[in-house]
């Protein structure tokens, strides 16, 4: 499985990619402009993600204009459906706005920091990322 962790906490991004690291390669982004540079490039590359982790509060683009984006990348790259990316937001902010909003951009599943590891797996499973 290979991953995106994008969130401008360096002990978030740690701390997802150990949980992370015995199911695949994961590369790290700090902003949201850094996570939709990465997915480009991976998509140019032929070698799209199958996982992303994206924190709303970042610098620079949002997690939710970073989710529309990368969607719109899926899309120009005829990518929809079961093949799109998986998108976990890994976020504080557990509103009901935020949670909408990012459903509506497609978001697959919606997840409240702190992140329990178990609660982690339980959706890489629904997802079938993981056995």
């Amino acid at each position: 499985m290979k991953t995106l962790i994008a969130d401008d906490s360096v002990t978030s991004r740690r701390f997802l990619q150990e949980l992370l690291k015995s199911y695949g390669p994961s590369d790290l982004a700090a902003t949201g402009t850094e996570a939709v540079a990465a997915v480009r490039t991976a998509l140019a590359a032929g070698a799209p993600y199958d996982l992303i982790c994206l924190d709303i509060m970042m610098p620079e683009m949002d997690g939710q204009a970073a989710l529309q984006e990368i969607r719109r990348l899926e899309a120009a790259s005829s990518i929809a459906g079961p093949g799109r990316v998986k998108i976990i937001m890994t976020t504080a902010l557990a509103d009901k706005a935020n949670i909408l909003q990012a459903r509506a951009q497609r978001c697959d599943c919606f997840l409240v920091k702190p992140i329990q590891k178990a609660k982690l797996l339980a959706e890489l499973r629904t997802l079938r990322l993981i056995d």
